[in-house]
């Protein structure tokens, strides 16, 4: 079976004492045991929650550099990353390719160097409206999957998960329906089927992001091949995100 993954991106928010009450919430929810919690806060306060707390859930990085030192002013390396004990790090996010000038070439050495410290790559795909708009969503996707993420080894290639975020419904309210998520995680899974094989494509976690929230999470989460998802604003507030991970812990008993 398929692990069920929730992941919260707090993106640049919270103050230090508001971060610090949502991970206590969190790490007091009832979490199945097929089901996982991470979390990448905003890189300021991750040690604070990882000593407090001694890393009850799973503490991710929002963004690492791929180079492991030099004159590179305000970023942080993979290894630094690593060094702190921390799980996992977001590669490929939207708001990175766009605001940040992140190429799939980029994010490729992101890829890479994170597997070489031993981090879990949460790598992010997705289209903007205008390339949804002429039905090349497919395509563009597969394209940046092969660019930055299908030349991993298979051994690689399942230390890593996929997150779904169609950029026309990032922070936007709107949401991809129940069958425009499942049509792109089946597509994404053929991918991979032909790249790695069926075997690994079967056990390999896909993510949905993109204002995935308490209202939608129960029929998004019932796809298929939709396993979880990578959440923003509703991470933010913990009845929300409990009910997150409540719907997953549901479906996955079913």
């Amino acid at each position: 079976m398929r692990k069920k993954i929730v992941a919260g991106n707090w993106k640049m928010n919270l103050s230090l004492v508001e971060a610090v009450e949502l991970y206590q919430g969190i790490t007091e929810l009832t979490v199945a045991p097929q089901v996982e919690v991470v979390v990448f806060p905003p890189s300021l306060f991750i040690d604070r929650l990882m000593t407090q707390f001694l890393h009850r859930i799973k503490v991710g990085t929002q963004n690492a550099h791929p180079v492991t030192s030099g004159a590179f002013t305000g970023e942080i390396s993979m290894q630094q990353v690593a060094d702190m004990g921390i799980d996992a790090v977001l590669i490929g996010h939207s708001e990175r390719r766009q605001y940040f000038n992140e190429t799939n070439e980029f994010l490729r050495q992101k890829v890479d160097a994170a597997l070489a410290n031993n981090l879990r790559s949460f790598f992010c795909c997705g289209e903007p409206l205008k390339v949804r708009e002429v039905n090349d969503h497919l395509n563009f996707v597969k394209n940046q999957l092969h660019e930055s993420l299908f030349h991993l080894s298979a051994e690689d290639f399942q230390k890593t998960v996929i997150a779904y975020e169609p950029i026309w419904a990032i922070g936007t309210g709107l949401t991809a329906s129940t069958e425009q998520a499942e049509e792109m995680h089946a597509a994404i899974r053929s991918w991979i089927v032909d790249v790695y094989g069926a075997t690994i494509a079967e056990n390999y976690s896909i993510l949905y992001g993109g204002s995935c929230n308490p209202s939608n999470a129960s029929a998004l989460f019932a796809c298929p091949n939709v396993d979880g998802g990578l959440i923003g604003g509703a991470a933010l507030k913990l009845s929300d995100f409990e009910i997150l991970v409540a719907e997953t812990t549901w479906i996955t008993s079913k």
